[in-house]
């Protein structure tokens, strides 16, 4: 499937990162998969045999309504459950910073999947910074778009914690890109202090070393 096409398909700029990343006709495990949206996009344009796991019934039933194998599951809890190496790409997308064991789910990742696709919310970004700094108050965003009491985050991090965070863990970080406030594919790669500093979201393709 082309750039062109991809960019030309009706679903945001993050899901079609995701979508770049995964080769046609594999095996697709998406985690906190929602209404199945990407799913549903990549089964129709690459093809692949695609499951879900999904903490919210309605979003679990919306998904199945529209075709798709999505189980309700809490990743805290379940995800051991899954054999070993039983899917090529196991997606994680905006999910890891709502989890009660961070650290342990993205263990899980690498060791159902060969390859996992994780996307988190920088902590770090300039703007949450300086409503910080200049407010006083816990600032919202666009990614961060709840107040702090009722905020499904409760991991935050930064790029940075992420990327060391895979260095303690022995993972390789095969490709990464930043998200800008508009939306837009930062010309910084998802590493580095101007990323950090800079970047709204990330997406990363990782395996193990």
């Amino acid at each position: 499937m082309s750039a062109a096409e991809i960019q030309s398909a009706p679903i945001g700029i993050e899901l079609r990162l995701i979508a770049e990343m995964v080769a046609a006709e594999s095996r697709i495990l998406d985690i906190g998969c929602g209404d199945g949206e990407l799913l549903k996009y990549l089964t129709a344009h690459k093809r692949v045999d695609g499951r879900g796991i999904e903490l919210d019934p309605a979003q679990v039933a919306r998904a199945v309504a529209h075709g798709l194998s999505v189980i309700q599951g809490d990743a805290d809890t379940d995800l051991k459950d899954f054999p070993d190496r039983a899917f090529d790409y196991v997606i994680l997308s905006q999910t890891l910073p709502a989890l009660r064991r961070p650290r342990e789910v993205l263990e899980h990742l690498l060791r159902i999947g060969r390859h996992a696709i994780v996307s988190i919310p920088n902590l770090a970004y300039w703007r949450l910074r300086w409503r910080l700094m200049t407010r006083g108050r816990v600032p919202m965003t666009r990614v961060f778009r709840d107040p702090w009491y009722s905020t499904p985050i409760i991991h935050p991090c930064s790029i940075e914690d992420f990327l060391s965070l895979c260095g303690d863990l022995g993972i390789r970080v095969e490709r990464s890109e930043v998200l800008t406030r508009d939306g837009r594919q930062s010309r910084f790669a998802a590493s580095g202090a101007w990323a950090n500093l800079f970047g709204e979201l990330a997406v990363f393709l990782l395996a193990r070393r």
